[in-house]
């Protein structure tokens, strides 16, 4: 109870960032359904970091490719102690650090700039082959979207990687079956990845990307020596919002007046709450 009270809390702080800063393209749709994946990385022992020291050399690294999914990693970076909740409130404010999609120069905890999609993997690949020539046993971890794997890129890192046997690299795919105008099916006609990833050389596990022990059971697997690992997460895009989940129109957008009586229902948010953050900070 605890645990599902935590990641409805994680939910309403997005939305009241992105409801504060009155940002059209937060892309909440697209952050809810990486909620669980991030939140077992950082909150369930799945990555090795120091939130007081950022680049300590031993930490793990997490890449979040599709950047435009900040506000989750935002959010679970500041209840990890990368910074205060208080700069949330500064989200895509002038001179603000969180910006639309993270900045490595400004982020504390955030491994990569990121948003420009296709990226992310090639930049993990080449940060867990560097980490292996020092001999490091940190691991590198990419999110990425089942909509951005149309991006070549991102077949030449899946190739790259198994060619230099990363098994310090883990990818999680966010397999939301959406993207910015339509499902991946009725765009690409793709309906599964198991067998892409694996013909390439990779193992690859399936798992339910809302469940967080499937996820952390899954996740603290010991890679096969010399192979990469991808863990293709089933998630619903929205998940938390029933008029959100897999819907394409909420890949960018925030809710009209009626709508967001449904948001303030389901997430627990109080018209005093709402109120509270659209005072000036």
């Amino acid at each position: 109870m605890e645990e599902k009270y935590q990641l409805r809390e994680i939910r309403k702080e997005i939305f009241l960032t992105a409801y504060h800063g009155n940002v059209s393209a937060a892309h909440l749709a697209s952050a809810y359904s990486v909620v669980e994946i991030l939140f077992t990385l950082y909150c369930k022992g799945v990555l090795n970091f120091r939130a007081f020291e950022p680049q300590w050399e031993g930490r793990d690294r997490l890449i979040l490719s599709k950047g435009h999914a900040s506000l989750a990693l935002y959010s679970i970076l500041a209840r990890v102690g990368f910074f205060d909740k208080e700069y949330l409130k500064t989200f895509c404010f002038p001179d603000s650090f969180l910006g639309g999609e993270p900045n490595m120069l400004e982020v504390p905890g955030a491994e990569a700039t990121t948003g420009s999609l296709g990226h992310g993997l090639s930049y993990g690949l080449g940060t867990a082959l560097g980490l292996k020539m020092n001999r490091s046993s940190a691991k590198v971890y990419v999110i990425v979207g089942d909509g951005e794997c149309q991006e070549g890129s991102v077949w030449e890192g899946v190739m790259s990687a198994h060619r230099y046997h990363l098994d310090n690299l883990v990818v999680i795919m966010d397999c939301n079956k959406m993207q910015k105008m339509d499902s991946v099916y009725h765009i690409m006609e793709i309906d599964e990845w198991q067998d892409k990833w694996r013909s390439f050389g990779w193992d690859v596990d399936l798992v339910d990307g809302h469940n967080v022990g499937e996820l952390r059971q899954c996740l603290q697997k010991e890679a096969r020596e010399g192979t990469p690992r991808i863990v293709i997460a089933n998630t619903i895009k929205g998940y938390g919002v029933s008029i959100m989940e897999n819907l394409a129109q909420w890949h960018y957008k925030m809710p009209s007046k009626r709508e967001l009586k449904v948001f303030l229902q389901e997430l627990g948010i109080s018209e005093e709450e709402l109120q509270l953050c659209r005072k000036p900070i």
